[in-house]
């Protein structure tokens, strides 16, 4: 009987931590990353140094745990990335993911080898083990927080923490080979990597795509489709990792490549994987904590913390700078990519394969990067948005968006129902504004179905539901959330709303319909002002990109880095000018008069 009450008891000890979890995705809106450190307190004090008396020593659970987490997480991100947003970055995040990673490593361990006397190769596994941004962190803070970063660096960083993993464990993993055996060879380390990531990338490719038909060709039954694309996510790892793959990168890929690909069930797939990746990494750290010893921590605290600030303070800033700098990223973006170098779960479980595989010093490997973790989560978790704002990397925040219901049609892919609740302050309730690719098709009033006819005029508290794109359906929170008093004269002078000026026109024209040249789709926002502007760009200085008028919100370094987009509040309406359009056109009338005459 004392058996079954044990199992019982973990059972009930089990609900309560992840209800638990569960309540705390409200707090983690508001405190974010660091949030994650209270789960690791609650594994030290159930461990057995602890109240709770809980002896766990199992490493092999902790990582196979920990793996599974990682590719949850990883895939999750992926699924997020839409490909035209990292396709300009692509050369950086890689550059980042891979050099960066390497000269972490090599500027972090002399520190290692200084304060924890050990040898040289003992110290680039230390620094191999905390080398990485941690891709849930990162995740987590810009997407949880609500964080609004400026494309190109988001995307930078987005793409960095997704893909730099896959090398810190290849580096692991050779320098605990290399501690193992004693030897190795360049010939060795060129082939494993080679094999790891091009295998890798082809394993996630053809997962990714076989993921793509099966959800798109299969009439798999309604709620399954998650399960199954979680499942798959993980076939898809533990394939690659069978074939002596990097899984990590393999599953990162997949995720991206569903993710840009039109499926069903695509919104419910999102949700799943949310609740998933959230309670997977509240799993893995109360793990971790419960592997931890407060008494070796104790031990090496010291030194461990004269690491994580030459990590923070001196090797993540070199790398940033080495590799961002044929790129043209600009002072202010570098020194924020060097201060989001957050380390997290990936640390700590790179720390546990020395001690799976029974190294000598196996857990001052692990103590040293639980405290960096810690470290990192609190300083640099906890003045991530303070210092997008002080070093202008962050846009203006906006309002929270409204609650959106996604709604597949069988039968087809391209278009879906997308319902919002109209408020009384919201675009669409005061000017009757959608974008061209969305058409209203049903309105609910007092539990009565309307159409969009019978519905005429809408009335604040209606529901009303839209055909739109799945891939934009998100662009339409922006016509229904509550828009803020203005203090200005004229409500809507300065634009209905802003995006940031590194959007291209092509993207404007993707959302909004609006008519461009094809050599115009790269050009940035920044650089049509620039163009079109016969004078320094002053705020509100306003230029007619057809159907929308585009005024300028915000200068900083003499370019227009915020863009108010203002709609037409009718498609017949005549399009507003620029001052000087005006202007010339007022001279050309004058000159047609005097020359009547």
């Amino acid at each position: 009987m004392a058996s079954l009450d044990s199992v019982s008891i973990a059972i009930f000890l089990g609900a309560i931590l992840v209800m638990a979890g569960i309540l705390s995705s409200l707090l983690a809106l508001r405190f974010g990353a660091p949030l994650l450190l209270v789960f690791l307190l609650i594994g030290m004090l159930a461990g057995d140094a602890g109240p709770g008396q809980l002896s766990f020593d199992d490493v092999r659970t902790t990582y196979l745990v920990g793996s599974v987490a990682l590719a949850l997480i990883l895939f999750d991100g992926g699924l997020r990335t839409k490909f035209q947003s990292i396709r300009t970055v692509l050369a950086p995040s890689m550059v980042l993911a891979t050099i960066g990673v390497l000269v972490t490593a090599l500027v972090t361990a002399p520190a290692a080898k200084y304060v924890l006397d050990l040898n040289w190769t003992e110290s680039l596994l230390v620094g191999a083990v905390v080398a990485s941004t941690d891709a849930a962190a990162v995740f987590l803070l810009v997407h949880t927080q609500g964080l609004r970063l400026r494309p190109r660096v988001g995307a930078t960083l987005e793409a960095e923490s997704g893909t730099n993993d896959p090398f810190a464990i290849f580096l692991t993993l050779m320098l605990v080979e290399f501690i193992s055996i004693g030897e190795s060879s360049p010939a060795h380390v060129a082939i494993e990597l080679a094999r790891g990531g091009l295998l890798g990338a082809v394993v996630g490719v053809i997962g990714g795509r076989l993921m793509v038909l099966t959800l798109n060709r299969m009439a798999l039954p309604q709620g399954l489709h998650a399960p199954f694309v979680t499942t798959a996510a993980l076939v898809i790892f533990g394939a690659a990792q069978i074939l002596q793959a990097s899984g990590f990168l393999a599953v990162y890929l997949a995720g991206i490549i569903l993710g840009n690909r039109p499926t069903r069930a695509h919104n419910s797939v999102v949700t799943f994987l949310d609740a998933a990746t959230w309670l997977a990494q509240i799993v893995m750290f109360v793990l971790l904590g419960l592997l931890a010893s407060p008494q070796r921590l104790l031990d090496s605290v010291a030194p461990a913390v004269v690491v994580a600030l030459v990590l923070m303070l001196a090797a993540r800033p070199l790398a940033v700078l080495l590799c961002l700098a044929p790129f043209r990223f600009n002072w202010r973006e570098k020194v924020f990519i060097a201060w989001t170098g957050l380390r997290g779960a990936v640390a700590i479980f790179l720390a546990s394969i020395p001690m799976l595989v029974g190294l000598s010093k196996a857990y001052l490997y692990f103590d040293v990067a639980f405290v960096v973790v810690v470290i990192s989560l609190l300083l640099q978790g906890w003045t991530l948005a303070p210092a997008a704002r002080w070093l202008h990397v962050a846009l203006p925040r906006a309002d929270r968006g409204p609650r959106r219901v996604e709604l597949d049609l069988p039968g087809q892919l391209e278009q879906q129902l997308v319902g919002y609740p109209v408020r009384a302050k919201s675009l669409y309730f005061r000017r009757g504004l959608t974008p061209s690719w969305s058409k209203p098709t049903l309105v609910i009033r007092d539990e009565r179905i309307l159409s969009p006819a019978e519905a005429d005029p809408i009335e604040a508290g209606d529901y009303i539901y839209l055909l739109a794109p799945p891939e934009k359906a998100e662009a339409l929170d922006r016509f229904f959330v509550e828009m803020p008093p203005s203090t200005a004269p004229d409500p809507h002078l300065l634009g209905d709303f802003m995006v940031s000026g590194e959007h291209t026109l092509g993207e404007l024209a993707e959302v909004y319909g609006v008519a461009i040249g094809d050599d115009q789709a790269k050009m940035t926002l920044s650089d049509y002002f620039d163009i079109h502007l016969d004078h320094a760009p002053k705020e509100g200085a306003e230029l007619t990109l057809d159907p929308i008028v585009l005024v300028a919100r915000n200068i900083s370094g003499g370019r227009v880095n915020v863009v108010g987009l203002r709609l037409p509040e009718d498609e017949e309406k005549v399009i507003p000018v620029t001052r000087w359009q005006a202007f010339k056109r007022k001279l050309a009338e004058i000159w047609s008069s005097v020359a009547g005459v």
